[in-house]
C-alpha cells in the first residue's frame, strides 16, 4: 500500500502508536489484535499498514514515545519511505525508558526519569531517528509530584528546544491531571508560556480533566486527547453490562461502539485532536467513523451519566495486566 494525499481538510483524529511499538501493552483484547509472533518486523509491518490507512482516509497527526519500543524507529521508516507525506505532524514523548526487552512478562516494563540528563538523552535518540521531523516533544506522564513542573534547569533546556521551532508540551496521567495541567500552564521561562501542548487522558468514563482542558485550549495550548477508549474498555468486545448505554447509542446511530466513544470526545470544542489507538486497520476504520458522528444530547447525557470518580478509574487502570 502506498500513502497518497487527500485534498480534504485533516481529520481531529491522529493514530497513536503505543498499542504497536511493542509486544505488551494494557490494552484490552492485544491477544487477537496483534499477530500470533509479535517480531519487530512483524509489528514493523502492522505499523505500516497502520499508517498508510490512517494517511490515506485524512490523518495527519501521529504520536510515538521513546518507550513505545520501536515506535519512533517504525515512524522514522514508514516516513522515509514515503516521501509525498510532507504534511503530517510527528509527536513523540520523552521521559520514560523501554526496558522489557521485546517481552510481554517483564517484571518492569518502563522506568520514569524527568531529570535534565535524561531529556538530554532521549532528545538525542528521538532526534537520531525523527530529525527535523518532529513538531512536538512532550514530557511524558506528569503528574504533580513530577520534578519537570519546577526544575528550572529543564525549563531552561525546553525553551531552547521551543526556540528552535518544536512544540514543547507535556503529557499527563492519574486522578490528578487537572492540577498537573493547571499547574503547567504556569509556567513560564523568558515571561513566556513554556508547555504549549497538553496530551491527556480523557474519555466517557474519565472526564476529571475536562475543565482544565478547555482552560488549556482557551489559553491557546493545543489540546491531545489519549485513552479515549479506555483501554479498550469502551470497544464492544469488552464492553461490562453497566456500559450497555455505549453499545445501545452505537445502534442508535448505526456504528460501533468505539466510533460512539470517540465521537462523544471529539464533540468537545477543547479537544483538538483525539487519539486512535487502533491495533489493526478494521479497528481503525471503526475509530475514524466517529468523525461522521453526531450526537444529540440526550445521547451525550446518557454518556456523562457513566463518569467513574478519577480514583476509581486510576485504580482500575492500574490493575490492567500487560499482555
Amino acid at each position: 500500500m502506498t500513502a497518497t494525499p487527500r485534498t480534504a481538510p485533516p481529520l481531529r483524529i491522529g493514530l497513536g502508536l503505543a498499542a504497536v511499538g511493542r509486544p505488551g501493552y494494557i490494552n484490552l483484547g492485544r491477544d487477537t489484535d496483534l499477530p500470533a509472533v509479535r517480531s519487530p518486523e512483524a509489528l514493523r509491518e502492522r505499523a505500516f499498514a497502520l499508517m498508510d490507512a490512517a494517511y490515506e482516509r485524512g490523518v495527519r497527526y501521529f504520536d510515538a514515545a521513546r518507550s513505545y519500543g520501536l515506535a519512533e524507529e517504525f515512524l522514522a521508516g514508514w516516513l522515509a519511505a514515503r516521501p509525498r507525506v510532507a504534511d503530517v505532524v510527528v509527536g513523540s514523548k520523552w521521559g520514560y525508558t523501554y526496558t522489557a526487552g521485546w517481552r510481554t512478562d517483564a517484571d518492569v516494563h518502563e522506568v520514569k526519569d524527568h531529570g535534565v540528563a535524561e531529556y538530554r538523552r532521549q532528545l538525542a535518540e528521538t532526534r537520531a531517528l525523527l530529525g527535523g521531523r518532529l513538531g512536538i516533544y512532550q514530557v511524558h506522564s506528569v503528574t504533580p509530584e513530577s520534578p519537570a513542573l519546577g526544575d528550572t534547569g529543564l525549563h531552561g533546556e525546553l525553551a531552547r528546544l521551543a526556540a528552535e521551532g518544536v512544540t514543547v508540551g507535556l503529557s499527563t496521567s492519574g486522578p490528578r491531571q487537572a492540577e498537573t495541567i493547571r499547574a503547567a500552564l504556569e509556567v513560564t521561562v523568558g515571561g513566556r508560556p513554556l508547555f504549549n501542548s497538553v496530551q491527556s487522558t480523557y474519555n466517557v468514563l474519565e472526564r476529571s480533566a475536562g475543565e482544565a482542558l478547555a482552560q488549556a485550549h482557551a489559553e491557546g495550548r493545543t489540546v491531545i486527547v489519549k485513552e479515549a477508549m479506555a483501554n479498550g474498555r469502551l470497544a464492544g468486545p469488552h464492553l461490562a453490562p453497566e456500559l450497555e448505554p455505549v453499545a445501545r447509542i452505537a445502534r442508535e446511530t448505526g456504528t460501533t461502539s468505539d466510533a460512539v466513544a470517540l465521537a462523544a470526545v471529539i464533540a468537545q470544542p477543547w479537544a483538538d485532536i483525539v487519539l486512535s489507538g487502533a491495533a489493526t486497520v478494521d479497528q481503525l476504520a471503526a475509530n475514524l467513523r466517529a468523525a461522521d458522528i453526531v450526537l444529540d444530547p440526550g445521547q451525550r447525557d446518557r454518556l456523562a451519566a457513566l463518569a467513574e470518580p478519577a480514583d476509581a478509574y486510576w485504580a482500575r487502570r492500574s490493575r490492567l495486566a500487560w499482555h
